[in-house]
């Protein structure tokens, strides 16, 4: 067979924070594929390149790990691809192993680890550029020599930057790719990992010299923002800018949208005679979809600042400041990321939980990440805010609508922890919390390119999920609102004589207590498709409700109906409400089984009224009501 048609298989590994998913990126470009791996939601990445000399090679980037020995879902996946025990998955024919050229103690043990899979190696220093800039010294013929295994290096983010990767792969492609020996690997003991740590380290004093005294730029800033006292102030500095940023930097995008939106349904109102299909398409549809699309620019902030904190190294940081107050709740410091994560979308963070080795923290963490003000909030939290609290300045420079919806965070926050504290103390077997160990990375600029790429797949997810679930939820609203026709000589609206009228009058005994109008109720049905469509149930309700003027301002019709009261419940409401169908699909995926997702739907409804009653009864006792 010829060789040069011949498509190898070769896969990815190394630790987390090595540059694999950089690499990953410069070698496939675009043509990656992303699904998750049969019956567990672990990611699947896999892309193709071609190599110097027309080799065709099918990657797959596989999580990072450690080692091998599978005490997470993540590992068990790298184990079971490494060892080629998955059945659907082909074994490699060569193991492109990626280590930080700057921090090699870790990334050297796992390479001895792999080493006893009997498969092909290739060793790829990653960052070489920076470790050089720093003094340090590597001997790359002696590196080789002591691992028996060849060694590259290469700098993913550099143009040009995989050059000697590819011809060395060539060169492997031709020669011992797909050559496997005997497989020596067990799973490793404690003292297993101890005695490669050690031959890790005789390794790296034989072929690795570093400076006598490093000064390194990231020793100098963590020195403060690893601060006890210093380090928790910036990262609540950071987190603060964030929600006013959510605020201010996104209102001028918002009003462009608005207006926009408000044009084109004059424009339907003007052109389309009076009847359904003008009220579908301008209150069903526009107003609808439109007035859920118009908080795009809040959640592409949010996204942006996540990633760009997690590119330039922040993230691994924050959960070090973060580890004493979380462990003080019973959660795991790794808890933080995947926390952290579900402010952009719980789905992502539920997730992340497969890092944490623990089963009883990675549960924890599953059950208080919809805690967490997800993306999906922010139209909910905005509408609300904007029609009730007044756009001013207090203190003379912060907006209050932005520290409004920066205490709803922190509110979602401390439930988190306190509903964490009650399951490890009353509910969990009590069991000690393993020591929070975790890899510093080194900072460094953005990867625009990354960044770019990253925010776009969530943007599309975004737009995705408006085209799909809400506008889906939106017809059958508008349905509901608008059948059956009001009858003869009738007085009152049309939509008071609707399937949507009886449905909402039926629930709303449930919801008076908390000060729940029948609108709302409605609002609240669809909404466990996924929350953001609460907002957009409202706009169509109140729109065929109020006519013209409430599908452009819905804000000022809202506040004409309802009380403070009534308005601070919603938000008490939303902070806990598990109203998102997504993320408890995902809860019963990660956790193997119905009963975690029905219990996280319990508690947190029950949560959520609670907060709602106690939030409305007493704004009513404080005359808001």
């Amino acid at each position: 067979m010829n060789i040069a048609v011949r498509a190898w298989r070769f896969a990815l590994v190394g630790t987390p924070n090595s540059g694999k998913t950089a690499l990953f990126n410069a070698l496939t470009g675009s043509r990656q594929k992303v699904a998750n791996y049969p019956g567990v939601t672990v990611e699947r990445k896999t892309g193709s390149f071609q190599t110097l000399s027309g080799h065709r090679i099918d990657l797959v980037d596989l999580p990072g790990t450690y080692s091998l020995r599978g005490r997470s879902p993540d590992e068990e996946i790298t184990r079971d691809v490494v060892l080629g025990r998955l059945a659907s998955e082909r074994a490699p024919d060569l193991l492109l192993c990626v280590a930080d050229a700057t921090n090699l103690r870790v990334a050297l043990r796992l390479v001895i680890e792999l080493k006893q899979t009997g498969r092909p190696m290739l060793l790829i220093l990653n960052m070489i550029d920076i470790a050089r800039h720093r003094g340090i010294d590597i001997d790359l013929d002696r590196l080789s020599s002591e691992l028996g295994i060849p060694v590259v290096t290469s700098t993913a983010v550099r143009r040009n930057g995989t050059e000697d990767l590819l011809r060395r792969i060539d060169e492997m492609a031709a020669g011992t790719a797909g050559q496997v020996a005997d497989s020596t690997w067990m799973s490793p003991s404690t003292s297993d990992l101890r005695a490669a740590q050690r031959e890790a380290d005789r390794v790296i004093k034989a072929a690795v010299s570093e400076p006598a005294r490093p000064d390194t730029f990231t020793g100098r800033v963590d020195s403060v923002l690893l601060h006890p006292v210093w380090g928790l102030l910036i990262l609540l500095a950071v987190l603060f800018v964030m929600f006013q940023a959510v605020f201010a930097w996104a209102q001028p995008v918002m009003d462009l949208i608005s207006s926009g939106f408000d044009a084109l349904g004059a424009s339907v109102h003007e052109v389309l005679p009076e009847g359904l299909l003008q009220s579908f398409i301008q209150n069903g549809v526009i107003s609808g979809v439109g007035s859920v699309l118009v908080f795009l620019p809040q959640i592409i902030i949010i996204f942006l600042f996540i990633l760009l904190l997690e590119d330039v190294g922040y993230m691994a940081r924050a959960a070090f400041l973060m580890d004493r107050i979380m462990g003080g709740a019973g959660l795991h410091g790794r808890a933080f990321i995947p926390l952290l994560s579900s402010f952009a979308c719980a789905i992502p963070g539920i997730m992340a939980t497969r890092v944490i080795d623990n089963r009883r923290d990675r549960l924890t963490t599953i059950l208080v990440a919809p805690l967490m003000t997800c993306s999906a909030r922010i139209p909910v939290y905005t509408l609300i805010i904007s029609a009730f609290v007044p756009d001013r300045q207090v203190w003379g420079y912060v907006g209050l609508q932005g520290l409004v919806m920066f205490g709803l965070y922190t509110i979602g926050i401390f439930s988190a922890l306190a509903v964490s504290f009650v399951a490890n103390h009353f509910f969990w077997r009590a069991s000690a919390t393993p020591p929070f160990m975790l890899e510093l990375p080194d900072y460094k600029l953005p990867r625009l390119r990354s960044v770019v790429m990253a925010l776009y797949q969530r943007v599309k997810a975004f737009l995705y999920r408006a085209g799909t679930t809400i506008f889906s939820m939106m017809v059958l609203i508008w349905f509901l609102a608008s059948f059956p026709r009001p009858p003869l000589g009738a007085t009152e609206p049309a939509i008071n004589y609707s399937l949507a009228a009886m449905i909402g009058r039926w629930i709303e005994p449930v919801l008076a207590p908390v000060g729940f109008n029948w609108q709302i109720s409605v609002a609240l049905i669809p909404g466990m498709a996924a929350r953001e469509v609460a907002v957009a149930s409202l706009g169509t309700v109140y729109a065929i409700a109020g006519g013209e003027d409430a599908a452009s301002q819905i804000g000022q019709k809202l506040a004409s109906e309802w009380s403070l009261a009534t308005a601070l419940a919603l938000l008490a409401w939303y902070i806990f409400a598990p109203q998102c169908a997504s993320t408890l699909a995902v809860i019963r995926r990660e956790t193997g089984g119905w009963r975690w997702m029905f219990i996280t739907f319990a508690y947190m409804l029950a949560l959520a009224y609670l907060a709602a009653f106690i939030t409305y009864r007493a704004a009513v006792a404080f005359g808001l009501g």
